[in-house]
């Protein structure tokens, strides 16, 4: 038998938390938000609250061993509830943007609370990251949440039944499963919007990040942000990320995409190989070169969105007290192409009654050069 300080040396480095948990107790709405840990035999911690199903912060080692929290936000919920954010949160009913903020099902119009511009982003103005959600399990490694959007809810048809289940394995990957119903047909583009910093949450910029992403083409935008319906190659464009490179390496360069979206801001068609041992598609891998921490994105989605904090500009006050800077954070947003709904030529997201929305991805983490 071990004793207590043999028991004390195996186990993982400590972590410097970065929030403190009553710090996200409350009652919104005359609802309960609470606080709730995943852990894996490897010290990996994920933290979340049940208000906007936000991913609140994620513990990962370097090649040395040490934690950082890698995922950007708040330190209290009363900042999330005041600030207009996706720090994160799940995204929906539609991840991304539809155009003008309308769109028809079966000849019927329906319009959506214009919250950008005059287009519809991220599920409008109180989307599923600004509600409460239920929490139906929660243990060690695994909490599943439910809600039921209701009908009309910022415009949207039907009664929409969602569950999405989180779980984090001892191969450090963090699976996202979504499912939905509805009782009238309807539009459905789940997403997580969690910001990541691999040298960790307010560590200044991620232009020194290594980014490979799996895709040959992408879906070009106009002034608005909303694709024009083409599918382009990445090929001979600062798009391009088939082979691994630093994301400062063309995202200033001249070309009109870039100028569109301040940076990349755009959504990318994921190639059908290769895949994990589940069948998902590997969309996405990135490498911060200092600390050597990696992480892959897997997915079931065709398509994901590359967003490089362009938007993003000193004002927010992170976690541990140090600004967010432009372009200090990367997403990697899995989803159906943004403007679907009024784009035939795209992958559908419409849902009928009796069918079921499933999809998942993964965020794998890992360590390249470990000592």
């Amino acid at each position: 038998m071990k004793n207590n300080t043999e028991e004390k040396e195996a186990l993982p480095a400590p972590l410097k938390k970065t929030i403190d948990p009553e710090n996200f107790i409350g009652l919104i709405e005359e609802d309960s938000v609470r606080f709730y840990t995943l852990r894996n035999a490897n010290g990996i911690e994920v933290t979340f609250t049940n208000y906007g199903q936000r991913l609140l912060s994620l513990h990962t080692p370097d090649k040395n061993g040490e934690f950082e929290d890698v995922v950007l936000g708040y330190a209290t919920l009363t900042e999330f509830v005041e600030n207009r954010n996706y720090y994160g949160a799940i995204i929906g009913r539609y991840g991304n943007r539809i155009g003008k903020g309308t769109f028809s099902i079966d000849g019927t119009a329906y319009d959506l609370v214009k919250n950008n511009g005059e287009n519809h982003l991220h599920g409008g103005t109180k989307g599923f990251e600004s509600v409460v959600w239920k929490v139906d399990d929660h243990s060690s490694n695994t909490i599943t949440f439910s809600r039921v959007s209701p009908d009309m809810e910022e415009g949207y048809p039907g009664n929409l039944n969602v569950q999405v289940q989180y779980t984090l394995d001892d191969s450090n990957a963090l699976k996202i499963k979504y499912k939905a119903t509805s009782d009238k047909a309807t539009v459905v583009n789940l997403t997580n919007h969690s910001f990541f910093n691999l040298k960790g949450e307010g560590n200044g910029d991620i232009m020194d990040h290594v980014v490979t992403i799996n895709a040959d083409t992408y879906t070009p935008v106009d002034d608005g942000l909303i694709p024009t319906g083409a599918i382009e190659t990445v090929k001979n464009t600062p798009f391009d990320f088939r082979s691994p490179k630093t994301i400062g390496r063309d995202i200033d360069a001249d070309f009109e995409q870039l100028k569109i979206g301040r940076g990349y801001d755009h959504n990318y068609v994921v190639n059908e190989m290769p895949q994990n041992g589940e069948g998902l598609k590997l969309a996405a891998m990135v490498l911060e070169p200092n600390s050597g921490r990696t992480m892959e994105v897997y997915t079931s989605e065709p398509g994901v969105q590359f967003y490089t904090g362009n938007f993003m500009n000193g004002s927010d006050i992170g976690k541990t007290g140090k600004p967010y800077p432009f372009r200090g954070s990367f997403c990697f947003e899995t989803q159906h192409y943004p403007d679907s709904p009024n784009k035939p030529e795209f992958p559908s997201t419409r849902l009928n009654p009796g069918e079921v929305y499933e999809t998942t991805t993964v965020y794998k983490f890992g360590v390249q050069g470990k000592e």
